[in-house]
């Protein structure tokens, strides 16, 4: 159990990009969670049932857990939520055969918008590789790759050489549950990758044979922890105070579509996901900035 807490801390921080403060809320969470299985003997994870939750949300309503401190509803809802969310990546990843958690309703509760760049900040960190350099070279190819498609961090660093079609434009990508998509790449990328690919890779390679596209000093394809420091030495480069991870890449690649014309339904596609309503959260926050531009520049906000 504390192998998948890792691996699925993992992916909150990196892939979701939350907040330390979040991920800590997390991990105390489950912890808790995974301490109640196993005071009643379950130390499987692919045992556990709908009415083990159920018991162990009651316990938390009584206070008879270990701090024997009864909790609010919103801070029940919270613990589920973690292991709602916990139970629904370990499924999706394949680690569990089913997700016990789906029958289990949660509450509703409200939606945070994520964070994006405007289109000159998503410039500054693109510009700001020197390409002179081997590392330049990959690291631009990566994030001209990850803002012209908008792919998961997980997939853009699962990419092979094999999933690359230049001469077409496009690149084959397989996301969530093996689901495999198509997705355009523009000439920026292109350029970015071709270069990559015949000045740089070679370099990483060296006398070692690998299928991965991107690959680290060491000739091993390259990790997501490994992809976020890349990402955070050129928002320091580029001198932007955001809080940016590689998710907000693909954050900021679904908004500037939706701001430049494009239909919800393509940008679902593009992004891979199963539900248009996980889409429609960008076009809230479309709203929200004609809302903050409607007040910065407004006579009369």
């Amino acid at each position: 159990m504390e192998e998948f807490i890792k691996e699925f801390m993992d992916y909150l921080s990196v892939e979701r990009g939350l907040s330390k403060n979040t991920l800590e809320s997390y991990g105390r969470d489950l912890n808790k969670y995974t301490g109640y299985l196993k005071k009643n003997g379950i130390t499987n994870l692919d045992k556990v049932k709908r009415p083990d939750i159920q018991d162990f949300m009651m316990e938390l309503k009584e206070g008879k857990g270990k701090s024997s401190q009864k909790l609010n509803s919103s801070s029940i809802a919270r613990n589920l939520v973690a292991i709602k969310v916990f139970h629904r990546y370990l499924t999706s990843q394949r680690l569990l055969k089913e997700d016990v958690t789906s029958v289990i309703e949660t509450p509703k509760l409200w939606k945070t918008l994520p964070d994006v760049l405007d289109e000159k900040e998503v410039e500054a960190i693109l510009e700001s590789p020197n390409t002179r350099l081997k590392q330049g070279l990959r690291d631009k190819a990566e994030l001209e790759l990850m803002y012209a498609t908008g792919m998961r961090v997980s997939e853009l660093v699962n990419l092979k050489l094999t999933d690359l079609h230049m001469e077409m434009g496009f690149v084959r990508c397989l996301g969530k549950g093996q689901k495999e998509r198509i997705i355009p790449v523009g000439s920026k990328a292109k350029e970015a990758i071709q270069k990559y690919l015949e000045k740089a890779r070679p370099k990483f390679l060296k006398k070692a044979e690998s299928g991965a596209l991107f690959l680290t000093r060491l000739g091993k394809p390259m990790s997501r922890q490994t992809f976020w420091m890349v990402i955070k030495h050129y928002v320091k480069d580029a001198r932007i105070k955001k809080r940016v991870t590689p998710h907000t890449l693909r954050h900021s690649f679904a908004t500037h579509l939706l701001q430049n014309g494009a239909d919800l339904r393509i940008v679902q596609e593009l992004l891979g996901h199963v539900n248009i309503s996980t889409t429609q959260i960008y076009t809230h926050i479309n709203k929200e900035r004609l809302k903050q531009i409607h007040q910065k520049f407004h006579p009369r906000p």
